[in-house]
């Protein structure tokens, strides 16, 4: 099953104007597991009331083929304020199927189709890029921000920290406001997760 959906029932869909689009990378789209940022997204949708969809990818084209879909087909991508990214890698590239990809590669596969979205990576690598490589991303894919962690996932998952990301941005869509929000309220676990933002 290439697609699994986490969302309220359609008729409901319309109510919500704020959706969480998560892409993981797993070792095989074949075998069907419930994983950690699943859990985490009904969660979201539990407790917040915010909607998700999860889709699971192992190549870059299974990548590539998941964010067209959502592009070209998903009539409410304009409410998709956040695409998160739950894939391993380096500091400036991510990892599917042990080939690494560049963000820059990234960048230029998705030019000018992220228009004011944010990308968010979780913990599951980390994100450090210097001025260059993040002016270069933004510019060419469009995207309002792209955020993460500085620190790698030693055991403290990011996923109740992306959570909390996720909700605020539901009551405010001003993305320097919610980076303020969060680091006030989740003071600690921005810091030790090493939360950034680059935009």
């Amino acid at each position: 099953m290439l697609e699994k959906r986490q969302q309220l029932p359609s008729e409901q869909l319309t109510d919500t104007d704020y959706f969480i689009y998560c892409l993981e990378a797993v070792e095989d789209i074949e075998i069907d597991t419930v994983t950690t940022a699943q859990k985490k997204l009904a969660e979201l949708t539990k407790q917040y009331g915010v909607a998700s969809i999860y889709k699971t990818c192992d190549t870059i084209e299974g990548l590539e083929a998941s964010l067209n879909t959502l592009l070209l087909d998903d009539h409410n991508f304009k409410n998709y304020e956040v695409i998160y990214l739950v894939i391993t890698g380096e500091a400036n590239s991510i990892c599917l199927n042990d080939y690494y990809y560049s963000l820059q590669e990234i960048a230029e596969i998705f030019e000018g189709r992220l228009q004011n979205k944010i990308l968010h990576f979780s913990n599951a690598k980390i994100l450090d890029l210097d001025e260059e490589e993040a002016q270069y991303f933004i510019d060419i894919t469009g995207a309002k921000g792209v955020s993460g962690y500085g620190n790698a996932y030693n055991g403290i998952s990011s996923a109740d920290l992306d959570k909390a990301f996720f909700n605020l941005f539901k009551e405010d869509d001003n993305m320097f406001d919610v980076v303020e929000e969060l680091h006030q309220r989740h003071y600690k676990m921005c810091k030790l997760l090493d939360f950034r933002m680059y935009y």
